[in-house]
């Protein structure tokens, strides 16, 4: 039975927001005990994703860890599928101390830390050994220093795929040369570059809408990872399904720093422990469920090709120049950043 706390349907997410805004005074920063005390520490947790998810799913094991380890000093709230604050929400959430922790992904920083874009340069940060060497790497501690400038402290990077899968209806897109005039679900202005470079129309949207749009014919083809192709049923609207490491994804989990600090040190090393635990965790989780989403879209009908290292190798020099060009005149610390990434 998951423990993601549920609202009535009838409930607006901002009456959910308020009633967790109501309850901070029931755990106040500062005012946590030992796991011996009676009454257990709430840690409540919003995030964005639908409980099937994996990342969900990692959270949902997070939370029975921490429960574990600390002997039932924390009682470990989840407010999944923004239930209570929207996914642009939950990081003023935290540091306002509205909530005690959050779930958010890289792409959702946008502007606020430009850095934060590291992992999404095209074909930059999808090698297997980079990211398993990119916790507590100087990369990781640059990243967490912009994080606590905006009020939060990191604890855990879950990583979520590094799997893109490249749709289309009327033919593969398999070499540079087919992106010429093709519509295509873009990303952000950041990576869209690379698109263009390779003769592409990029056209920007939430997840959400990309079905439909391939549907109508608004765009041609589809970019996403391989799981949300399978989740989304690209399958029922797109024949092709090109596999390309094109570029990361990282969801991360900060804390307000003042419940943190609060903690009794059983309790902080309780929380800490899990959540490294689930940091490690993600990564054969997030490579497991790629592999099975392929094998998904495949067994649905689309004719899936996988990139060879040499077709990886041919996308990567058309797509990430431009790509790495905008990302180091997007901040000064920015070229610094990918120094740091390249020695991993």
């Amino acid at each position: 039975m998951t423990r993601t706390m549920r609202f009535s349907s009838r409930m607006s997410r901002g009456l959910a927001g308020a009633l967790l805004a109501a309850c901070a005074v029931l755990a106040v920063p500062g005012t946590s005990t030992s796991a011996a005390a009676a009454d257990p520490v709430v840690m409540r947790i919003s995030h964005q994703l639908p409980p099937a998810h994996h990342i969900a799913q990692l959270i949902e094991q997070f939370a029975t860890d921490v429960e574990t380890r600390s002997k039932g000093g924390i009682d470990v709230q989840i407010f999944g599928a923004e239930q209570a604050f929207k996914a642009n929400q939950n990081h003023p959430a935290v540091a306002r101390g509205q909530a005690e922790a959050a779930v958010s992904t890289n792409f959702q920083w946008g502007n606020t830390i430009p850095e934060m874009n590291i992992v999404t340069l095209p074909y930059f940060f999808t090698k297997l050994d980079r990211i398993k060497k990119f916790p507590g790497s100087d990369a990781a501690g640059l990243l967490e220093s912009k994080l606590m400038e905006k009020g939060v402290r990191n604890i855990a990077w879950f990583y979520t795929t590094r799997q893109s899968i490249f749709t289309s209806a009327a033919k593969p897109l398999l070499t540079i040369d087919d992106f010429k005039g093709i519509k295509i679900r873009g990303l952000n202005k950041l990576v869209d570059e690379g698109l263009i470079a390779a003769g592409a129309a990029p056209a920007a949207m939430p997840g959400s809408e990309v079905y439909q749009a391939l549907q109508t014919g608004v765009i041609d083809a589809g970019l996403t990872d391989v799981s949300a192709a399978y989740s989304r049923r690209f399958y029922e609207v797109q024949k092709y399904g090109t596999v390309s490491p094109f570029f990361s994804v990282y969801f991360h989990l900060y804390v307000n720093p003042a419940w943190h600090d609060g903690l009794a040190p059983d309790l902080r090393k309780a929380v800490d422990d899990a959540a490294k635990a689930a940091e490690a965790a993600s990564i054969p989780l997030t490579e497991a469920t790629a592999d099975e989403a392929i094998k998904a879209l495949s067994e649905k009908g689309m004719t899936i090709h996988v990139q060879t290292p040499e077709e990886a190798a041919a996308f990567e020099a058309v797509m990430l120049p431009p790509v790495m060009e905008a990302f180091k005149a997007s901040s000064p610390d920015a070229p610094k950043l990918v120094e740091m990434v390249d020695k991993l």
